[in-house]
């Protein structure tokens, strides 16, 4: 039996359900991010989050280069800030972060208001794997907003929850 190829395994992946997430990093001319849903927990003590970041993300060198980042789980009526960080209608660079209202965090990192959490954090680690860096950032400040919901995508659409 031949290995699943590529498009058969994103097919598959389709049908696990991600929480949307726009990572943050940059700065002026060069700030930007991109949506992730495979971000999770890694460490409770001390606080640690895992992505997976493609290398071809125009993102990906800038998380070396600036050494701290954003990471905003998107509630329920964020689905306009998934799409611009998705680049959706071509949207670049920093663009992807008008229509909604942001704070800047100790490290320097922009976070999102309103987000359910956001959290300030500075690069650990970036350890490359095929297409993929798995990025590990430490949590320097967590913001939260109760009742916001959760954004979802699942099976190639965006579903808020409430």
């Amino acid at each position: 039996m031949a290995e699943p190829d590529g498009k058969a395994f994103r097919d598959a992946m389709r049908a696990f359900v991600g929480n949307c997430s726009v990572i943050t990093v940059g700065e002026g001319e060069e700030a930007t991010g991109l949506v992730v849903t495979s971000a999770i927990s890694l460490s409770a003590d001390p606080p640690l989050l895992l992505a997976c970041v493609n290398r071809s993300a125009s993102s990906h060198p800038l998380f070396a280069r600036y050494g701290h980042f954003g990471w905003n789980s998107l509630g329920a009526a964020h689905q306009a800030v998934a799409e611009r960080f998705s680049g959706f209608g071509g949207v670049k660079g920093p663009a992807r972060y008008d229509g909604a209202e942001w704070e800047t965090a100790v490290t320097g990192a922009r976070l999102l208001k309103g987000a359910p959490t956001a959290f300030d954090c500075t690069l650990e680690e970036m350890i490359d794997r095929a297409t993929h860096s798995i990025l590990i950032g430490r949590v320097r400040a967590i913001r939260t907003t109760p009742d916001a919901g959760a954004l979802i995508y699942w099976n190639g659409g965006y579903r808020a929850l409430t």
